[in-house]
């Protein structure tokens, strides 16, 4: 792996989709700034991607904080530019469909709010590339499909 003088910030590094982006881009040489509500839960994470050579800084974040969003980004920034930002919020309620009843819906999708951190993290990446003058290579991915697909 060679590294590369980038950064990767992860929301969302859960145990599956969120923590699997992370290290295919530790693969890559991107230095990952990894971020979930719960930090303590990334331990993992941080092992198998040091494990293989790869750099992580990881901290506990929530989505659904502007400052805390804002703050995560600008410590990537600092550390080398941010190329890339994944957002990978989930609603964090484990219920299989049959037993999901309304109200459960209903408490899920009020995590929709959450939302507004893609919206500060697109506005603050932005930001970013306008100081650095970067070419629009790299994109916000706000939808786990996409991320899946490889459309960052």
């Amino acid at each position: 792996m060679q590294k590369r003088n980038a950064t990767v910030a992860v929301i969302g590094a859960g145990d599956f989709i969120g923590g699997e982006i992370a290290k295919k881009f530790a693969a890559e040489g991107f230095t990952v700034f990894a971020g979930r509500r719960n930090g303590e839960k990334l331990a993992p994470l941080v092992r198998d991607i040091e494990a293989a050579g790869g750099e992580i800084h990881a901290r506990s974040l929530d989505a659904r904080k502007e400052d805390e969003i804002i703050s995560f980004l600008n410590d990537a920034d600092k550390h080398a530019p941010l190329e890339v930002c994944i957002f990978n919020i989930g609603a964090n309620v484990n219920f299989p469909i049959l037993e999901t009843t309304e109200r459960v819906f209903r408490n899920e999708t009020a995590h929709l709010v959450a939302k507004r951190g893609v919206l500060t993290g697109k506005i603050e990446l932005h930001r970013k590339r306008l100081r650095y003058h970067f070419s629009p290579k790299g994109r916000i991915s706000s939808s786990k499909v996409q991320a899946l697909r490889g459309c960052w």
